[in-house]
């Protein structure tokens, strides 16, 4: 393993002399709140300025490095990536690898991830192999037994404050279930989410885990999130986190899709320059997309294609440069990407503006207050550069996963169909391209009623078939109602619980 870390090559000494000293700081994209360490940035959701946090310093991986990780299992990428954005200080190698192997141990693979080699060359890359059927299992696990090392390490408590679009929410209860010095709460958006999905969340009746269904979509319930986030003083006080996507735990361990789909997609590391492989990104939130772009900035030969659903704020932002609200989200048959602000966006800006955080504090908070947003010629000339984009309407999703089931006898789930469909753009049209790998997000077995409205037959196993049966339980929220203060309610009764807790132990 010594001889691995020789390999890396720093092409700018500020960053080379950070790696030395162990020591990766983390930045804010508003360039205000000061800097902190790996666990500052884990156990927090927004920056106090508003702004997202990012690595100070890109390590720049040489052709050595990028040969010796092409041999590497998904579970070994994920270990050389996160040993590069934590440093010995926080976590030695040893516990960090341990952590990683722990975090990945209810997958139902062992080899974590799986790519489908299939017809025509569509490379499908299934991300969806842990306890809930989705790739936010990936970030999550690996992000909950970081932050329970700290807490463990410092005989903390936190409260994580999550809100969901689908998949994120039961993924992140099953990371913390049960855990002594955790407690979860959920949003998620009452009829917005499958049948599945929101049953992987009601059904887990651990003490620690507080569901709440909300009279909104998900864009309407991150509202009363980043409200209670804004205030520092109850956020420092109550240790409260989150652990949505906004959380570069995840976009971190979320930059192993890109290399593992490079490493087994690339025809051959040896070429030089290397050869280029196209990864087309189901992106809602954008968190699977900025991670790929961080991977191209460190030196990965990506080309990327973030594709989504009716719901294109991300596609016009990369064709146009148009960052503006629509209207309403439209309610697809791809659910999860069914978002009008995708947060991950401010990260994407800021890579490619430079790290000019004044410009990007001033370029979110014009669009906080207006709503809307045109990017400046430079930003988007780099940004469109980096990738491209698609639009996929519900038909079109319904036509890919019935073609790739005639063709393959392989089903989709929507949102890898949004990818999958524009491959079957592309090959039609006789497009010349790169080798392309689709990331696929999550099971179809989620996604039932898709499947059988695409004219299929859903293959549901039977642990969520099980689903059916369990007691639920979800406190609603209603319109009408102070859901700001409902959540600080419910955030002050835990520390409450947790402090009389420490108090009995002590004594």
């Amino acid at each position: 393993m010594a001889a691995a870390y020789c390999c890396y090559f720093f092409r700018h000494s500020k960053s080379f002399f950070s790696q030395v000293s162990g020591i990766m700081w983390y930045i804010s994209t508003r360039g205000i709140a000061p800097r902190v360490d790996f666990e500052g940035a884990l156990c927090s959701g927004y920056a106090p300025d508003g702004g997202l946090y990012m690595p100070e310093e890109l390590p720049q991986l040489d052709i050595e490095t990028l040969r010796h990780w092409s041999s590497l299992s998904y579970p070994s990428l994920v270990k050389e990536l996160c040993s590069l954005f934590i440093g010995p200080e926080l976590i030695p190698r040893e516990d960090l690898n341990g952590l990683i192997d722990r975090a990945f141990s209810r997958f139902r693979s062992s080899d974590v991830v799986h790519l489908q080699r299939l017809k025509n060359g569509l490379n499908v890359l299934e991300l969806w192999h842990g306890v809930t059927y989705a790739f936010k299992d990936l970030s999550l696990s690996c992000a909950a037994q970081f932050l329970q090392y700290f807490l463990e390490k410092r005989g903390k408590h936190v409260t994580i404050l999550v809100g969901t679009s689908g998949d994120t929410g039961s993924a992140a209860i099953e990371s913390v279930q049960g855990a002594k010095n955790v407690d979860i709460i959920v949003l998620l958006p009452k009829g917005y989410c499958t049948k599945i999905q929101e049953l992987q969340m009601t059904t887990v009746l651990k003490e620690n885990v507080h569901v709440f269904g909300v009279e909104g979509n998900s864009d309407e319930l991150d509202e009363p999130i980043k409200a209670v986030f804004a205030d520092v003083a109850f956020v420092k006080k109550h240790n409260l986190m989150s652990l949505n996507s906004i959380n570069w735990s995840r976009v971190l361990v979320q930059m192993a899709h890109h290399f593992f789909s490079y490493f087994r997609c690339s025809p051959s590391l040896d070429t030089h320059p290397l050869s280029p492989v196209e990864v087309v990104v189901p992106s809602g939130a954008g968190g699977n997309l900025a991670a790929g772009c961080l991977a191209q900035k460190m030196g990965l030969p990506i080309r990327l294609v973030a594709a989504v659903n009716h719901n294109d704020i991300i596609h016009r932002t990369i064709q146009r440069g148009d960052f503006s609200l629509s209207p309403a989200v439209k309610p697809t048959l791809a659910s999860a990407m069914d978002i009008q602000v995708p947060y991950n966006m401010e990260r994407i800006f800021w890579l490619f503006s430079g790290s000019n955080s004044q410009v990007i504090r001033a370029l979110m908070e014009q669009f906080e207050r207006t709503q809307s947003l045109h990017l400046p010629k430079d930003l988007h000339s780099k940004l469109s550069d980096a990738v491209t984009s698609v639009s996929v309407s519900d038909d079109a999703i319904t036509r890919a996963m019935g073609r790739c089931w005639d063709e393959n006898q392989y089903l989709l789930c929507p949102h890898s169909a949004v990818a999958v469909s524009y491959h079957y753009q592309q090959m039609d049209g006789r497009q010349p391209s790169a080798p392309r790998c689709c990331l696929a997000p999550a099971s179809a077995a989620k996604f039932p009623e898709v499947v059988l409205a695409a004219g299929l037959t859903p293959e549901t196993p039977e642990e969520i078939r099980a689903l059916e049966r369990k007691e639920t339980r979800c406190t609603p929220m209603r319109r009408g109602e102070d859901w700001t203060l409902m959540l600080r309610d419910a955030i002050e009764g835990l520390s409450r619980r947790w402090t009389g807790r420490s108090s009995r132990v002590s004594e």
